[in-house]
């Protein structure tokens, strides 16, 4: 039977239970573009963004939009899957238990910031997966790192660890969505040396300007 002709596959369900259908396949691009979209919309216009700008976004009707997602926070909950679950990837990879705690906070905010739109809009309207997937993938990895650099004596101790995690997530939002022009290593640099700055112990605070001070004076002798 030629594969052009609008009919069932004829293939029996066992062969089929490892592939996609064709349904299954254009209802997971279609899902993907409408989430995809989404992020960018929600992110550039924030609580004003509406359904029928993410159907612009996506190149489908305002109907296919609705249909796949009933309502908007349905379709902010799987924005927020796909962030947590890329998050928490690009979290795992960079390792942070193997560097020393500075090194963390440079490769976490680089992993938090190639999350891109996804991790800003799911910061700024609060919602969060169904799962427990934000804390166990997301939170936790960064608790685990201002902790140890706490235990190290390399961050201040008079702010809980939560507080830290908490403060730093919304410092990598807050520069992900306010300099959208800057290169990734500048904000990358601009968002590490900026909470380090504050999350340092002062004797490490000093030491660190010391540091930078002397590799100023390299660079110009």
């Amino acid at each position: 039977m030629s594969e052009a002709l609008p009919t069932p596959d004829p293939a029996p369900t066992a062969l089929r239970a490892g592939a996609p259908s064709r349904a299954q396949a254009l209802r997971e691009r279609v899902t993907t573009g409408i989430v995809a979209a989404a992020a960018e919309v929600f992110a550039r216009q924030g609580a004003a963004a509406n359904m029928a700008e993410v159907a612009s976004a996506a190149g489908v009707a305002r109907a296919t939009v609705y249909r796949y997602f009933p309502t908007r926070q349905a379709l902010l909950e799987q924005l927020a899957e796909i962030a947590v679950r890329d998050a928490g990837r690009r979290l795992e990879e960079t390792r942070l238990e193997k560097v020393d705690p500075d090194e963390g906070v440079t490769r976490a905010a680089r992993a938090l910031l190639e999350v891109g739109d996804y991790l800003t809009v799911i910061a700024r309207e609060g919602v969060r997966p169904r799962s427990d997937d934000y804390e166990r993938r997301l939170l936790a990895p960064l608790r685990r790192l201002f902790a140890r650099g706490q235990s190290s004596g390399a961050f201040r101790r008079d702010m809980p660890a939560d507080w830290l995690t908490n403060a730093f997530v919304e410092l990598v939002v807050s520069a992900a969505a306010s300099l959208p022009a800057s290169g990734r290593d500048d904000t990358v640099a601009a968002v590490s040396g900026l909470f380090l700055d504050g999350a340092r112990e002062p004797n490490a605070r000093a030491a660190a300007s010391a540091s930078r001070a002397a590799k100023r004076t390299r660079r110009k002798s």
